[in-house]
Formats: C-alpha cells, structure tokens, sequence
C-alpha cells in the first residue's frame, strides 16, 4: 500500500545513485496506523482510514474515543481515508515508508501557506503598470470590467486572500525511503510550511500510464 501521512520536514539536496544532485523535500512519514476497514458490503464503497500522531485521550470528543475504542487502536491526531491500492489492508496494520522506493512516483496532498491579503502583482502574476516617475499604477489592478454591470464579474482575477488552498503536487518522483527514521525524499515542492500534515498517495498519472501500456 503505497499511501502513508506525513509532516513535512524542509528542504535539502542530496546526490542519487546515479551522481545526480537533486533537491528534496524531507517528509517525516508514518508510521501510520489502518484505524478502520470500510467495505463497500457495510458502508458502500471500499476504504482505508489511517491515523497519524499522537494526541492526548483528553483532548478527544467521546464519539471519537469510542470509535478509536470500538476499533482497538491507539487514537490518532490525524485521520485520512484511502480509496485505492488498498489491497490486503487491514484494520491495525501499520503502513511504513518500507512500503515505497526509490523511483516511485507519488502525489503529495497538502494545504499551501497562507499569505494574508495580496494584490493582483503577487496573487495572479499580473504585470503591473508602468514603473516611470508619476505613472500612480505601479501596481493597480487596472480595469475592473464593464461599467455598466454595477458588480464584479465572477472569476475575475482581483486582489485578495491568497494561500491557505488544499494543493496537489502530482508525480513527483521518490528518491529515497528512510524506513529507520520514517523518512521520505521526494524530488521536487511539497505544499505547505514546516510541520505541516502532508497526505502522500499512489501518483494517479502513473497508474493511467500503467493502464495504457
């Protein structure tokens, strides 16, 4: 099963087998625990729940204590269900980086860092307008659309919040897997800051190779 949760670490660079220097995001993966089995016979479709970090039993509601409970696993401070590559998997497994190696290729899952209110120049790439002494858009959206509407157009590109978006980087490739100290590198950005929860799964763009081949 090649889906696992992760905290994610930071950066580095590190040399493949190959002599290659390639930079790497470090994700402290796992290990995870199956907390719960749904079958499509019982719940409707097929599913695996894993659970990942510690939490405090106080710090639990009693509906989720009684469902860690009910399941006979140690609560988790974080749970993420799995549709696919689940098969075999059973409630109370542990699922680890040995799971994976290098090549792999995988999608990272997680929420990209916030950064508050942002004009058009640093939310959508715009250009800007002309940086001459006295030109007073330097930075100004320009035109906000028909005059005559009396509203914003929906999907027009306009400063705002900008960050804080559940982001998927697909097909990033597993350089090495750490099964000693649960730790993952992956070529390429991981959405998120530091110590940020990473959801890593099966790259969906291999799997539609592999089907077409």
């Amino acid at each position: 099963m090649k889906n696992i949760l992760g905290r994610k670490v930071g950066m580095t660079s590190v040399f493949t087998a190959e002599g290659t220097y390639v930079p790497v995001t470090v994700i402290e993966a796992g290990p995870c625990t199956v907390v719960e089995r749904r079958t499509k016979a019982e719940h409707g479709y097929d599913a695996v729940a894993l659970g990942f970090g510690s939490v405090k039993r106080e710090r639990l509601t009693r509906a989720l204590a009684g469902h860690f409970k009910k399941q006979g696993v140690e609560p988790a401070r974080f749970v993420r269900e799995f549709r696919h590559d689940i098969d075999g998997v059973e409630a109370g497994a542990t699922i680890t980086v040995a799971e994976f190696a290098p090549g792999d290729r995988v999608d990272v899952i997680g929420v990209s860092k916030g950064h508050g209110f942002a004009g058009g120049i640093k939310r959508h790439n715009f250009s800007g307008g002309g940086a001459s002494h006295g030109s007073m858009i330097h930075r100004q959206p320009a035109s906000n659309g028909d005059t005559n509407a009396g509203r914003t157009v929906k999907g027009s590109r306009r400063p705002g919040h900008f960050g804080v978006d559940r982001t998927t980087h697909q097909n990033l490739e597993v350089v090495r897997a750490d099964a000693e100290r649960n730790l993952l590198l992956v070529r390429g950005p991981v959405p998120g800051p530091k110590n940020a929860l990473v959801v890593i799964r099966k790259s969906v763009k291999a799997v539609k190779a592999a089907e077409g081949s």
